[in-house]
């Protein structure tokens, strides 16, 4: 993969520009740790001099990553008053997030070398 290779993918309301290889924190996921992960609302791809634009979304085109590990950001305090009243209320909240790391930049047209072997059945096992 070249390394002028880029996306622009949306995910959770935001955007985040990626390169096969970088690591980022997206919306929580409910991927176990080591799992592979498609990311497929791609806006924009760049490899050097081609471009390809979505319209919102390039067809076909796809992020593929691993989950490293999922967590918490940290807390953000939500504080309520009202005045002359003598209402107070504070609370906080911890986002949970999922840290991907980037493997793969499909293309659309590109053809995945990816696919699962099938694997032979055995003819030994219990009487």
């Amino acid at each position: 993969m070249k390394k002028d290779m880029y996306a622009i993918i949306e995910n959770g309301g935001k955007q985040f520009r990626v390169s096969p290889g970088s690591k980022l924190d997206i919306d929580f996921m409910d991927a176990g740790a080591g799992k592979k992960v498609e990311l497929d609302k791609v806006l924009f791809i760049a490899d050097g001099d081609e471009k390809i634009i979505g319209s919102p979304f390039v067809e076909n085109a796809k992020v593929k990553a691993t989950c490293l590990d999922e967590g918490q950001g940290k807390k953000i305090l939500v504080f309520k008053y009202k005045n002359k009243v003598r209402y107070r209320k504070k609370t906080g909240h911890r986002q949970l997030y999922t840290r991907v790391t980037v493997d793969e930049i499909v293309k659309p047209g590109s053809k995945t070398t990816s696919k699962p072997k099938k694997e032979k059945a055995t003819t030994g096992g219990k009487s």
